[in-house]
């Protein structure tokens, strides 16, 4: 059978997105996050607060090609950019001082996707 990819459109148009600043700006870290973002629903990645804690520095900026969960503390403060993210991963990210993105807004801000960790 053939994969056919994502049906939400929104999430399609993200996809389309990803691919071509990644041929514009030369930056194959947004074209790997497409392909991760093609994945079932079931297949993409969930990432906890606690693992965002363990594997980051203070003022790192994180995306995560799926959602983040609110399990954990988080005692510095990063940039996240996800897919989703849960209300209690919000709370918590933001009460250490830190900064919840979507995908496409960290897009915009850094095309060239320099100084970026890929979680998940």
């Amino acid at each position: 059978m053939k994969p056919t990819g994502p049906t939400n459109p929104v999430l399609h148009e993200l996809i389309t997105c990803l691919r071509k600043e990644s041929t514009s700006s030369k930056a194959a870290l947004w074209d790997r996050i497409a392909d991760d973002l093609e994945k079932s629903t079931r297949a993409r990645r969930v990432v906890n607060i606690n693992k965002l804690a363990r594997f980051t520095k203070a003022n790192e900026t994180i995306v995560v090609p799926g959602k983040v969960l609110g399990s954990g503390a988080l005692s510095h403060s990063i940039v996240v950019a996800a897919l989703g993210f849960s209300a209690g991963a919000r709370e918590r990210i933001e009460a250490a001082k830190g900064k919840t993105l979507s995908i496409e807004q960290l897009l915009k801000q850094k095309p060239k996707a320099k100084d970026l960790k890929v979680m998940g």
